[in-house]
């Protein structure tokens, strides 16, 4: 039997070869992405944009834009309340808090999907404060239908300011919808959370885009922050980072953009040192 060896130089040889043609194959793929603009069939991520206002102007010229409208808040409701894999992670830094909180600012919380999702897995008493943060519409939703269920663990604002101090800071899926650095919206709270649980962000290498989701009828700008620049905004506010996952099935294509490359998708457990 022979044993072929490959030299060192031999594989930069390749792995130069290999960089050439993804270089030249990139015109070709933008000219593809380009090219969703005008197929009819509905796409998920459209367009690229410097900042959030920007892609929120180009939502404004679609049907329906953003996400403050009640006919979407039902919008994969269901599913939203299910254990999904990537809250594990989740899970295991909250259960590893509830002796010592007593409360929690649940950022961004839609209709309260996570309390639901978690409230069979957790020892929330009837003490514990579980509040939910989002746009109005979303709120009034969501407030409904935990009086219909006798939800009373279970509360809504449609302004963080009204949250009061909270020990613990979740934010499920908040940031790629987020139109602000987190540091702005956590300074709006009476005090900073000792702890920050962030899960789902959107990341990707070589500078923030932002693009277009489509959800329901609805467009929505979706954040693909700097991980760098994401880091330092927290820590800037004395936090310390504990923990990192990653969740390689969220990373996404933007669909016009296929140049850009794939987001990754993370989570973050942040302690105030």
């Amino acid at each position: 039997m022979t044993t072929l060896s490959v030299s060192g130089n031999t594989r930069s040889i390749l792995k130069g070869a290999a960089q050439r043609a993804a270089h030249a194959f990139s015109p070709l793929r933008a000219a593809v992405g380009r090219l969703h603009y005008l197929s009819p069939l509905p796409r998920r991520f459209t367009g690229a944009y410097g900042t959030f206002e920007a892609a929120m102007t180009a939502a404004r010229r679609q049907p329906m834009a953003g996400y403050d409208h009640e006919e979407i808040a039902s919008v994969s409701f269901a599913k939203m309340c299910q254990v999904a894999p990537w809250d594990y992670p989740v899970l295991f830094w909250m259960r590893s808090l509830m002796p010592t909180v007593d409360g929690l600012i649940d950022a961004g919380g839609h209709m309260g999907t996570k309390y639901r999702a978690f409230r069979p897995l957790l020892s929330l008493d009837g003490s514990f404060r579980w509040i939910v943060y989002d746009l109005a519409a979303i709120v009034r939703a969501g407030r409904s239908l935990a009086e219909r269920d006798g939800l009373t663990g279970l509360s809504f604002v449609d302004r963080i300011e009204d949250a009061g101090a909270t020990p613990l800071f979740l934010g499920s899926g908040l940031m790629q919808y987020l139109d602000m650095p987190l540091s702005d919206l956590l300074k709006r709270l009476p005090s900073l959370p000792p702890h920050l649980i962030l899960n789902k962000v959107a990341l990707r290498k070589g500078g923030a885009v932002v693009t277009l989701e489509r959800i329901g009828k609805t467009h929505v700008p979706y954040h693909m922050r700097d991980e760098a620049t994401f880091i330092d905004d927290v820590t800037r506010l004395g936090y310390r980072l504990v923990d990192r996952w990653s969740i390689p099935s969220l990373s996404h294509v933007i669909d016009t953009h296929p140049e850009l490359g794939r987001s990754e998708s993370a989570g973050f457990y942040f302690r105030l040192d």
